[in-house]
């Protein structure tokens, strides 16, 4: 079974001219190194089964599609070289990007002077805008409040400690988590940083212990920093309610134990019982068979753009990049996580889900939230 986009109920073209015309290149820039080299192979394997299955569908306009992977070393200055390499050398006429923060912003300014559109599909710290791009993730308005809420109501918890990588994400998250514990009642009794790149996290848990607090919220680089950081934790014994902004389902099954009993809230699960998301898990399945990823909140959203992309371009009726702008406000996906439309200046009102990670690295459903708002991102987009 298939998972369709919906072009407000046109389908995708199909036709045997598709293997004749000049493929509609997507790049894809991706941390296959750095922080996020954890989380990449699921995003990559995402994207190959997106464009497959397009493709085995006749592709777009009588075009297939073909990937440019470029790995941005989930950094700024690795994301520059990735994107002038996309856009002014492999001249790709749109760009799915699940990468950090710090990638991003460094790759925004190529985007906005090559004029491709963008499809940002990490979770992030919120209010990035661009006329080039479009976010199908998560921000804090949709993130916080269901963890933080938790800890406050089940585990009566007033005092929390704050642990983040320095860098855009970290520090915006958890800016807006102290905003909001604050206005709930409670209070952050400590707030920490290590660099993107950090490993040793022995201070930052001394300083934890010192100030007691009820619960722990953390905001990493993802992948990486997310093992090392919970690993350390373990070791040292610290067993409060701890929620983690970061940490996907495939990096949770990697840590083993560690991960049992964290705290995530996604727009995505692999365990979600609906018919969209049973068909997806098995075309990863098929596809890639022992070698597949685990799907996660990460990779899901990366092949839904995908999917995005190409109805916009369908909407368009080309690939022009004025015109695949003002359609991806426009085009519906019906994926694994249901129906995604980004119209919410430019994001997307989602379903989250408060999960707990279990022994064995899987996700267990703590409660729903249905289509909570992004809030106001990019006002400056609003109604176009």
């Amino acid at each position: 079974m298939k998972i369709r986009t919906l072009l407000l109920g046109i389908g995708l073209s199909v036709g045997a001219s598709a293997y004749a015309a000049e493929p509609i290149k997507i790049g894809i820039p991706v941390g296959l190194s750095g922080a996020n080299s954890v989380v990449a192979p699921s995003v990559v394997q995402a994207s190959e089964l997106a464009v497959e299955e397009i493709n085995s569908q006749g592709g777009v306009l009588g075009r297939q599609l073909r990937l440019e992977i470029a790995d941005d070393g989930s950094g700024a200055q690795g994301a520059q070289r990735a994107y002038d390499s996309l856009v002014f050398q492999r001249k790709v006429d749109g760009i799915v990007a699940m990468e950090t923060t710090a990638a991003r912003n460094a790759g925004l300014p190529i985007v906005n002077r090559g004029r491709v559109p963008l499809i940002y599909t990490s979770f992030y710290e919120g209010r990035s805008c661009s006329p080039w791009m479009y976010i199908n993730a998560w921000v804090p308005e949709q993130q916080v409040a269901p963890v933080v809420d938790h800890f406050m109501t089940e585990n009566e918890a007033k005092k929390f400690f704050l642990i983040g990588s320095d860098y855009a994400f970290g520090r915006g998250m958890l800016q807006y988590t102290r905003e909001y514990v604050e206005s709930k009642g409670g209070s952050v009794v400590g707030e920490a940083y290590l660099p993107m790149d950090g490993s040793d996290w022995t201070a930052i848990i001394s300083q934890l212990r010192s100030a007691n607090p009820d619960a722990l919220i953390t905001s990493t680089a993802g992948g990486a920093p997310n093992v090392t950081l919970t690993r350390q934790l373990r070791a040292a014994g610290i067993s409060i309610p701890y929620g983690n902004y970061a940490l996907d389902e495939g990096t949770a099954k990697s840590m083993g134990d560690n991960a049992e009993g964290i705290y995530i809230v996604a727009s995505y699960l692999s365990s979600l019982e609906t018919d969209a998301n049973k068909a997806f898990l098995e075309a990863i399945e098929k596809k890639f068979g022992s070698s597949a990823e685990t799907p996660n909140e990460l990779s899901v959203p990366q092949y839904e753009a995908i999917y995005a992309y190409a109805a916009a371009v369908e909407k368009a009726g080309s690939t022009d990049s004025a015109a695949v702008i003002q359609a991806l406000g426009e085009v519906t996906v019906e994926g694994p996580r249901g129906s995604v439309i980004m119209n919410k200046q430019r994001h997307a009102s989602l379903n989250m889900y408060l999960g707990r990670v279990a022994a064995d690295g899987s996700v267990q459903l703590v409660e729903s939230f249905p289509k909570v708002d992004p809030g106001e991102q990019c006002p400056q987009f609003a109604n176009k």
